[in-house]
């Protein structure tokens, strides 16, 4: 078998257990969720493990918006720890992290416990200039901050949120080029429609 069939091989096996591992996440952070070993993205230090790594882009080639981090953070110790950033080294972008309650900043992974990260209802970390960090298809290098353990790297798949990656994808996804409505140009002397609706915004939300 030549080396590009295998390294495709190895992408396409390592996807396939990705799939299944954020299903059991989306289910909550029970034994089942405990006992799912993928084959990809996974590190752990010392009490932290981080599992079901991934980049997870806009579902639309060419588009610009954000992408995301998705994960599960594992605490292993007894005492609780924040995730306090994201980073991607070799790339310019800006991760924002939001706890599952809403508020912005660190976020808390507590003792003997773990915190998904992406999918509805739970925390978030999102790349604001996902379009300048990672290219579908590649191996992006993503480092995890904890207030204890420090830093935690490792390669996370770059993927596009279509299929079964749609609901741990952007919450925010802009609509292809090409795709837009064009509202005819009110003629001269008119302000708006005949009851003052205003036109739809281009971006929509995706079910978060």
């Amino acid at each position: 078998m030549s080396r590009s069939l295998r390294r495709g091989a190895l992408a396409a096996t390592a996807i396939v257990f990705s799939i299944a591992a954020l299903s059991a996440c989306g289910a909550g952070n029970d034994a089942q969720t405990l006992q799912v070993k993928p084959d990809n993205a996974a590190v752990t230090v010392d009490d932290v493990k981080i599992q079901n790594a991934l980049v997870i882009t806009q579902p639309h080639r060419g588009v610009k918006g954000p992408a995301v981090v998705s994960a599960t953070v594992f605490n292993n110790g007894r005492t609780p720890q924040t995730l306090d950033a994201i980073t991607l080294p070799g790339t310019s972008a800006t991760v924002k992290l939001t706890a599952a309650a809403g508020a912005a900043g660190p976020i808390t992974v507590p003792p003997l416990g773990s915190v998904v990260i992406g999918g509805e209802g739970n925390a978030t970390a999102t790349i604001e200039n996902g379009t300048e960090a990672a290219r579908n298809g590649d191996a992006q290098k993503v480092v995890f901050k904890l207030s204890k353990t420090g830093e935690v790297g490792l390669d996370a798949f770059v993927v596009p949120a279509t299929s079964y990656f749609k609901e741990f994808g952007p919450s925010i996804v802009p609509a292809p080029p090409g795709s837009e409505t064009t509202a005819p140009a009110p003629a001269e002397g008119e302000h708006g429609g005949e009851h003052g609706a205003e036109p739809s915004g281009e971006a929509t939300t995706a079910g978060h």
